[in-house]
């Protein structure tokens, strides 16, 4: 499991100082990075051995709104690891512990060079299956 702390700044909001819905899935994102890092790989370095990730699937429910100047929490852990993906539970929590939103996250693994599917590098497997 990662977590990471986002600041929500002025540009991250509607007029109403309200976080725009797309932002979510911009910390998510930010929080699915960080938690490669944390088990040691490196998107940058993963794409020149010839493996990147995209998002195949997502769904997402939003049960509180984010406000301008909160500090969020954004938590991702891993669900399950198939083949070529793996997907994620994500959930977004402010400062007093209010659920902001959740989601489940498919990730698939590609080659960058074909956009082709490709299975998940055993490096990778047998890090997330000891984190299941």
């Amino acid at each position: 499991m990662a977590q990471i702390k986002v600041r929500i700044y002025y540009e991250d909001t509607d007029a109403g100082g309200i976080v725009y819905h797309t932002n979510h899935l911009k910390y998510m994102e930010r929080g699915r990075s960080e938690l490669l890092r944390d088990y040691g790989f490196e998107q940058d370095e993963l794409m020149l051995q010839g493996v990147s990730f995209v998002a195949s699937e997502l769904t997402i429910k939003y049960h509180h709104p984010a406000r301008f100047n909160e500090i969020l929490t954004v938590t991702t852990e891993i669900e399950s690891l198939r083949r070529v993906g793996f997907s994620f539970d994500q959930k977004i929590h402010n400062q007093n512990g209010c659920l902001i939103a959740s989601a489940h996250v498919m990730i698939a693994a590609i080659d960058p060079t074909t956009m082709k599917p490709k299975a998940i590098p055993n490096s990778i497997k047998e890090v997330f299956q000891r984190a299941l």
